[in-house]
């Protein structure tokens, strides 16, 4: 039930940083969904590492909006390396 929980609010999470992050993204809306629940799952992993969170628990809302910012932030700065170059 916490990894359904978990994919419910990255897929809000990545509305949110599409939100918080605007401008061009090279995989378009799809992506950055795909970012907020990849955003939420490193939030939960990360949050049981250092023990914020227990085994049924999912991550908290604002520890998953800011890694799925830094996804974001990551696969822009690759996705647009790799177009310069092509």
């Amino acid at each position: 039930m916490g990894l359904i929980v978990t994919i419910i609010i990255g897929f809000f999470v990545g509305l949110i940083a599409k939100f918080l992050m605007p401008g061009r993204d090279p995989g378009g809306f799809i992506i950055t969904i795909l970012l907020g629940i990849g955003g939420a799952l490193t939030a939960n992993f990360l949050g049981r590492a250092m023990g914020l969170y227990g085994n049924s628990e999912a991550a908290g809302f604002i520890a998953s909006v800011i890694g799925a910012m830094i996804l974001l932030a990551i696969y822009r700065a690759f996705s647009g390396r790799s177009r310069l170059t092509h």
